[in-house]
């Protein structure tokens, strides 16, 4: 890409002095396969995009605290790079806070865990953090600004900051950490179309934009409030919703969706469709909501986007082509450049061979488990992301067992046999409990920490305390096991031999294996079973619940092979047939429309 310039001018965007409308889109590089970022990229372009956007996951990055990563689907050069290589732009927004419906908002488990930390605003310990984190990031954004010849236009400053906050010298300290890095391109912020949330997350110094999913005229012209001169932008056009666990799959129409992108080329406003291309929340770093009430957001982040969760073109993406084609040249769709409809997805029967009891994995003696007088939390023990594993002896005229918050759902066990289950959604946390007395195993699975509004960084685990009929419970063992010390069991762990598909009761681990003729995006339908995570060939492709809406789990073909291919089911709970199997289709779930 050419050396160019880039700049904010007094109506317009400015594009080596000329004006320039920003058509962009949200691909998230860390919720794709990096093998598949070059088609994503490519789709974009040929609907007529300019742009594409991107979040920064500080906790992808830096999930323990200077334990730094930029590989694989973290490599976030290569993205840019990828990119650049189509001939688009990039717009990058690394918070340090991204929301995105993702674990923690983006913020690492061992930075929220600091004792009484204030997030979010101009504590020392936080800022220091921040700052460690802005230089490390923008090492691989600073050398791909367009002055320098690459493809960044823009950087935004914190996320929807005035939803949350009204700290003017936290935000001044972000800018100043960003030019002191080497920023030179223009830098921005945004907030919600609303008057209050746009003056609290603003600066007058920078930019704003403004967020919204429907009404552009309406929402620009409070953006226009704020913003008095300058080009207006909508940084995220929610043209679909994500899915919480329980919930129906959302869907946002093509012809609502179409009207507003209308409205948009037609007035020069500048765009980002959020998504344009979603993703999946693999392995464990879905987010959850709590406005009252606790929902984990799903696997899938297909997001009703234009470009579907397996990269197929959608009716969507057709609609919106259209409507960008009415007012600027887009390119020509010949030969491979066609979209394809979605083929078929290969079909299989998993057959599950193999079996470990959970019970198996453990080691009483193991030198991880932490001594404590009251049961910890997960962040007490170091533990941001998985199961921890709770055990006391409980004593015979205990009568009940009520714990103060469970975080988020849990499994009991009396020596060994189940007694009951809690669950943080239905906010159930007591049940009565076997006169006898006992070994118990309270088995606790973090489900997503949340990642809007006031919860942000709150501890997992036990929280409050467990009670019995005879008063708190206490001299606790616990054992905390991250997605990695996990697969570490589950690698070396005896397998049983298992001759036939049937009910399982959980926890355990199953092990199966399906034929493929040729490497092919799949869908694993996961109906029938209770609550768990799927491993396929060794990569965690994410987790699956009774609940839905989802009953199928996307499994991208790079992780797939031609021949047997190995799948490993962790069940917390229970399933009814104890079978899987690769289905033709997603099957995301019944609609909300």
């Amino acid at each position: 890409m050419s050396i160019a310039s880039f700049e904010v001018g007094e109506h317009d965007f400015l594009l080596d002095g000329a004006p320039h409308q920003i058509r962009s889109g949200a691909i998230h590089y860390f919720r794709v396969h990096p093998s598949l970022w070059e088609d994503r990229i490519r789709q974009a372009r040929l609907m007529g995009l300019n742009a594409i956007e991107t979040y920064v996951a500080w906790n992808v990055h830096e999930p323990d605290e200077g334990a730094w990563g930029f590989d694989g689907n973290r490599d976030l050069g290569a993205f840019l790079d990828a990119i650049a290589a189509q001939g688009m732009h990039a717009i990058v927004r690394p918070g340090p806070y991204i929301c995105a419906e993702w674990d923690n908002g983006g913020l690492p488990g061992w930075l929220t865990a600091i004792p009484d930390i204030a997030l979010r605003c101009s504590d020392a310990r936080y800022l220091e953090a921040v700052e460690g984190y802005l230089e490390r990031v923008l090492e691989h954004v600073v050398p791909r600004q367009v002055p320098r010849g690459g493809p960044v236009l823009m950087v935004q400053v914190e996320n929807e900051y005035g939803a949350y906050g009204n700290d003017k010298v936290y935000l001044r300290s972000l800018v100043s950490t960003m030019r002191r890095c080497g920023l030179d391109t223009p830098l921005f912020t945004c907030d919600q179309a609303n008057d209050e949330m746009l003056e609290r997350g603003g600066l007058p110094e920078l930019l704003h934009t403004a967020t919204f999913g429907s009404g552009a005229e309406e929402r620009l012209a409070v953006l226009r409030r704020h913003q008095p001169t300058g080009p207006l932008m909508c940084v995220e056009f929610w043209n679909g919703w994500f899915d919480n666990v329980g919930e129906a799959h959302h869907v946002a129409s093509a012809d609502r969706n179409g009207s507003d992108i209308e409205y948009f080329m037609a007035s020069g406003a500048s765009f980002n469709l959020y998504m344009f291309h979603g993703g999946t929340n693999q392995a464990l770093w879905n987010g959850a909501n709590d406005r009252g009430y606790y929902r984990p957001v799903v696997t899938s982040y297909d997001y009703d986007a234009p470009l579907a969760e397996d990269g197929t073109v959608t009716d969507k993406w057709w609609a919106l082509r259209d409507v960008i084609e009415r007012h600027v040249t887009v390119p020509q769709l010949t030969g491979a450049d066609v979209p394809a409809e979605r083929a078929l997805a290969p079909r299989a029967e998993v057959c599950f061979h193999a079996a470990a009891s959970f019970d198996s994995m453990i080691d009483a003696e193991d030198g991880e488990w932490v001594a404590s007088d009251t049961p910890p939390t997960f962040d007490d023990a170091g533990l941001w992301q998985g199961l921890g594993l709770y055990r006391a002896d409980l004593p015979a005229d205990a009568g009940v067992l009520a714990v103060g918050e469970i975080r988020d759902r849990a499994w009991v066990r009396l020596d060994g046999e189940p007694i009951a289950e809690f669950d943080r959604a239905s906010r159930k946390n007591s049940a009565p409990v076997p006169r006898r007395g006992g070994r118990l195993d309270v088995l606790v699975e973090s489900r997503g920490r949340v990642n809007y509004g006031p919860r942000l960084g709150e501890p997992k685990g036990i929280v409050g305390g467990v009670r019995t009929a005879r008063g708190e419970l206490r001299g606790w063992r616990f054992l905390p096991l991250s997605l990695a010390s996990i697969e570490g069991r589950i690698a070396v762990v005896v397998r049983e031999q298992r001759d036939a598909d049937g009910p399982i009761a959980g926890p355990v681990v199953v092990f199966g294996s399906f034929e493929l003729d040729q490497a092919a995006d799949a869908f694993l339908s996961v109906a029938g079973w209770g609550c768990g995570w799927v491993w396929i060939n060794g990569a965690m492709i994410g987790r699956y619940t009774r609940e839905g809406p989802a009953r199928t789990l996307y499994i991208p073909a790079p992780l797939l092979r031609a021949g047997r291919n190995e799948v490993t089911v962790l069940e917390l709970a229970s399933s009814d047939g104890g079978s899987m199997s690769l289905v033709g289709a997603p099957d995301l779930g019944p609609t909300d429309s």
